[in-house]
């Protein structure tokens, strides 16, 4: 080992040892970059290979003190009790409750404060202040995070930091400044902290514009409409289900194009859809009553993974990849047997026995020595049906994908090419995700013809196909590793991805479709619901999955990956830790090849 080489050691060890004081669990398994574990007392952290500068080393030193604090000082139970609806509002929550249990670390233990206050320094080291023009240049969510640092941390403002505070400065004091007192009263009291913040963000005034928005809504669909209440809905979810519920139908078919034309979209995407007669002019018999807009597609883009990247990072990303899977992959690979089993057994011969003719059966030659008057026993061999099947797994490329949920799914994504392969059964893998944060050249468009109200999707879309159903698994599983690029994965418009997937599925000749989508939580974009309904993104989602659902035969399965997606999908599961994806795929899959357990989902 050389001598840089040992230093990386060293300071793995260190980075352990401090996490495991500060969060006084000694048994806590820490984890860095590929050497992932599946037991849940388990933290994983960023790969010190990938450290290049004393700020890298600063910014992990700071992650893993946070992360050790937030074991330490945050009930998951009181932070669900209190936590707010819509997207934002969640995302501004969880901000709060970081900077509150940071803001005790750093109370305590003066190294912490240091790490935390120079990481978060960092952060705006690379910020272009010329790029910031308009409130629309600074999402919510790091304006309220800078506000409430600066109050806790007492950070001094530079030209940057202020320039950003500036645009939304006016409504934080307006709505927060008073209770700032309270919050740091409570600092150490969760629960009351907890509360406190959900109810001064639920006061917000951009929650409450579009609470009204979502409202008045409501009242008009419902008189165009009646009810659709899903009672078997878990209880938790009925507020949230509200607002949606009494929603017409809209054709899903607009979102994917980029004019509102009514007749130009109907043409275009009947054209596009002929692999499913069913889909044909379902526009019409659909009713338009919420348009899902898109600001311009111009910006957007569906790249093959190799295109993204040089070949010798991918490689690189795919021997990444290939260490990982050594902790997980006999696991899954056993689950991935049982599968193939379930497969080829449906494909093998089959036989029609004790027949008066057709082959001579061997077996029961025996029963003629024993009995020379037994008449020979003769076989048939059956047709059996095996319908022709293709499976896309689509799978999000979102920020919060990164770390351990997007290297399972990623080995997931392998192992099930592999095997399904070797069953005959074609398999496509796509991810979705953004080109930019906050919006990119979309939104720069948008700032240039004077924010015109209500501009429907804000962010320029990135599709990604990692593997076509007609590329055999080993040409394309390099670029399966592409996944681990944290530098990729932006923000999720669930919605036109999930409709992107169904046209590329929708043109197959296959009998039997499978389209499975793998994501860890509601579609978030920023720039999109910074300047329209704070459910916008997800009642799209819903309105694609409910048209998909009971226009065409392809089969949908969702996994939902620590989130709750059965309210977006009819056949979904949830599961809370992404250890247990591969388990779940694979007995999801082997369900749908059974045909008695067709229809279901356990």
């Amino acid at each position: 080992m050389d001598e840089k080489e040992l230093l990386k050691e060293k300071f793995k060890s260190a980075i352990s040892s401090a996490v495991k004081v500060i969060s006084e669990k000694i048994d806590l398994d820490i984890r860095f970059g590929n050497n992932i574990n599946q037991k849940k007392d388990t933290l994983n952290l960023p790969d010190v290979i990938n450290l290049k500068n004393l700020q890298d080393f600063t910014n992990l030193r700071a992650f893993a003190d946070s992360e050790a604090l937030k074991i330490k000082y945050t009930n998951k139970k009181i932070y669900i009790e209190n936590e707010p609806q819509g997207p934002i509002a969640k995302n501004l929550y969880a901000i709060a409750e970081k900077i509150r249990y940071e803001k005790i670390g750093s109370n305590k233990l003066k190294g912490v404060k240091n790490n935390i206050t120079k990481c978060y320094e960092n952060k705006f080291k690379d910020k272009k202040i010329e790029e910031i023009k308009t409130e629309s240049d600074v999402p919510i969510t790091e304006a309220f995070e800078l506000y409430l640092r600066s109050h806790f941390f007492k950070i001094k403002q530079s030209e940057k930091t202020k320039k950003v505070l500036s645009y939304w400065k006016d409504l934080f004091d307006k709505n927060l400044k008073k209770k700032l007192g309270d919050l740091e009263s409570c600092i150490e009291n969760q629960s009351k902290f907890n509360k406190i913040t959900s109810e001064l963000i639920e006061n917000l005034e951009f929650e409450e514009s579009e609470s009204k928005d979502q409202e008045e809504q409501q009242q008009k669909t419902q008189d165009d409409t009646s009810s659709d209440n899903d009672t078997d809905q878990d209880q938790n979810l009925e507020k949230e289900e509200q607002s949606e519920q009494n929603e017409a139908e809209f054709s899903v078919m607009d979102s994917s194009m980029d004019t509102v034309n009514e007749k130009d979209m109907t043409e275009n995407e009947t054209e596009e859809v002929t692999g499913d007669p069913s889909l044909k002019n379902v526009h019409k018999k659909n009713l338009i009553k919420d348009k899902y807009k898109i600001y311009t597609n111009e910006y957007d883009e569906t790249k093959e993974a190799k295109e993204l990247e040089s070949e010798e990072e991918i490689n690189r990303l795919r021997k990444s990849l290939d260490q990982q899977m050594i902790n997980l992959q006999n696991i899954v690979t056993k689950l991935a047997n049982k599968l193939q089993r379930k497969l080829l057994a449906k494909q093998n011969r089959s036989w029609e026995f004790n027949l008066e003719e057709g082959m001579l059966d061997a077996s029961k030659l025996a029963r003629v020595i024993v009995d020379p008057l037994h008449s020979l026993s003769y076989k048939v061999e059956k047709n059996i049906e095996f319908k022709d099947t293709i499976v896309t797994m689509l799978i999000d490329n979102s920020g919060s994908m990164r770390g351990r949920p997007i290297s399972v799914a990623a080995i997931c994504a392998d192992i099930l090419s592999r095997t399904l392969e070797r069953c005959s059964v074609k398999v496509e893998v796509l991810g979705f995700t953004t080109k930019n944060w906050k919006g990119g050249k979309s939104r720069e468009k948008w700032n240039l013809n004077n924010k015109p109200k209500n501009p429907g999707r804000l962010n320029d879309l990135r599709h990604i196909v990692y593997k076509s159903a007609d590329v055999p698994w080993r040409q394309s599983k390099n670029n399966l590793g592409l996944m681990l690029k944290e530098g990729l994965l932006k923000e999720n418009i669930d919605g036109e991805a999930l409709l992107w997937a169904f046209k590329r599925i929708a043109k197959r000749k296959e009998e039997r479709k499978i389209l499975m989508v793998i994501s860890d939580g509601a579609p978030v974009d920023d720039s999109t619901l910074s300047v329209n309904s704070g459910d916008y993104l997800e009642k799209h989602l819903k309105q694609v999955v409910k048209w998909i659902e009971e226009n065409s035969k392809i089969e949908v399965l969702a996994i939902g990956i620590g989130h709750d997606v059965t309210r977006y999908y009819k056949k979904a599961i949830k599961i809370a830790d992404v250890q247990e994806l591969g388990d779940v795929m694979i007995n999801q899959l082997t369900d749908l090849f059974s045909e008695k357990n067709k229809k279901t989902i356990h």
